[in-house]
């Protein structure tokens, strides 16, 4: 796979206040517009990928590395435990307590303004908007039309996960059937088949289904896992689990390639995992305790990879980011607007310079006994608040893995100054 272009797009930095006083720079880009591809790996923690420290055994990626070597690597990239909320973060720019999604399959309203909406809105309809794959944003409701939403086109899987990944529910304008294709080649397909319908700058949200479980073995030739057997209750689970992430991999390239060389020319690319891995093949330093469905770093820190376009910083980026800031970041690439809007911070200026973002994150998590979890940081603590009030505190920066609550001994005044800084932040956001 050639390394993608990453010519530098022109754009004009102007700042504007609207009536209320409340002032956001804004972006117009006078270039051609970029084509922005956003890739969600289901399930996909910092130990399933090279590219990060975390993990002993990595399943191999030539086309993601690619990618990851042409860009950036963000080190802090926040999402939610599950991933219906790290979707509707992303797709609302808003905090989950903000939308009601708080946990997997909780259902988005009809009545919040989806980024691919907000996008065609600030700039006159000038983009394809499509989403590929995963939806779970709509509980099990089989027959949601997310187009209804306004985005131009979906088709691929409504709910949360597939008992079969060969032969699975597919959704298309509301109508569902059952394909036996395998998924991941199956969306691929879809995506490639609209892309050559497009005559105009087009935003594609990719969201692959695998490496999220069931386990299984992908077909022959897309993935380097010795042969593997049809998977049953008892097997080792990791080879299962990396040649999803090495058959996701393949199409993510094939995809790639089925673009012209003016469309790779101009094309920016973002992959994120939407959750940490599944606890059954959790990787030291994480633990099958600290992977998804936790507000550990295991199960909230996850990759971020941007290259492409207008990127030309290269290698690893500290910066504390948010799921939600994938909103403003990609309507800011299309020329929507804005430096920030609702809960979410463009990361745009990232691209090109080295400076400081964010002083927070926050994530969330509503358990399923109907407890809430809530989590903030900056960049050397981090404070996890549970309604329960079993609440911890951890110095990143010495313990990145949270081996060491300190609330468990009296705490120096460095720790409690912390303490009370992010209890005050937290405040401030969920007020």
């Amino acid at each position: 796979m050639k390394y993608l272009s990453t010519f530098l797009a022109i754009a004009l930095l102007f700042s504007a206040c609207k009536d209320d006083g409340d002032c956001v720079e804004e972006i117009t880009i006078t270039a051609t517009k970029p084509n922005i591809l956003l890739i969600i790996a289901d399930d996909l923690g910092k130990d399933a990928i090279t590219g990060y420290d975390e993990g002993i055994t990595k399943p191999n990626t030539p086309t993601l590395d690619s990618i990851r070597m042409s860009g950036l690597t963000f080190d802090n990239f926040w999402v939610y435990p599950t991933c219906s909320p790290t979707r509707a973060s992303i797709i609302t720019g808003k905090y989950g307590y903000r939308t009601g999604v708080k946990k997997a399959s909780e259902v988005l309203s009809s009545d919040e303004i989806v980024l691919q909406r907000y996008i065609n809105d600030k700039t006159n309809n000038a983009y394809s908007t499509a989403i590929v794959g995963k939806w779970h944003l709509s509980g099990n409701k089989s027959t949601t039309n997310p187009e209804d939403f306004g985005i131009n086109y979906y088709e691929g899987l409504i709910k949360g996960g597939a008992e079969d990944y060969y032969s699975w529910t597919k959704t298309s304008n509301g109508s569902t059937n059952t394909e036996t294709e395998y998924i991941t080649t199956k969306f691929t397909n879809l995506a490639i088949d609209w892309l050559q319908e497009q005559d105009k700058p087009w935003f594609l949200w990719q969201a692959y289904t695998a490496p999220h479980t069931p386990f299984h073995a992908p077909p022959a030739g897309t993935h380097s896992q010795v042969t593997l057997a049809p998977y049953q209750e008892g097997d080792e689970p990791l080879p299962y689990y990396h040649a999803a992430i090495e058959s996701m991999d393949y199409e993510i390239g094939r995809l790639l390639n089925s673009m012209t060389a003016t469309d790779k020319e101009n094309l920016i690319i973002l992959f994120i995992g939407d959750n940490g891995s599944p606890n059954q093949v959790a990787q030291s330093p994480y633990s099958s305790r600290t992977v998804k469905g936790t507000v550990y770093q295991g199960g909230i820190n996850t990759p971020l990879f941007i290259a492409g376009k207008g990127v030309t910083r290269r290698g690893r980026d500290a910066n504390l980011v948010n799921s939600t800031d994938l909103f403003a970041t990609i309507a800011s690439l299309a020329g929507a607007t804005t430096n920030g809007i609702y809960d979410s911070k463009s990361i745009v200026e990232l691209l090109t310079t080295d400076k400081k973002t964010r002083d927070f994150q926050y994530s969330e998590l509503r358990n399923n006994d109907g407890s809430e979890t809530w989590t903030i940081r900056n960049m050397n603590y981090k404070l996890i608040v549970n309604s329960n009030g079993s609440d911890q505190l951890y110095h990143l920066r010495t313990d990145p893995y949270e081996k060491m609550n300190l609330l468990n001994n009296s705490l120096d005044a460095e720790a409690i100054m912390a303490k009370e800084l992010l209890e005050a932040e937290l405040l401030l956001i969920r007020n």
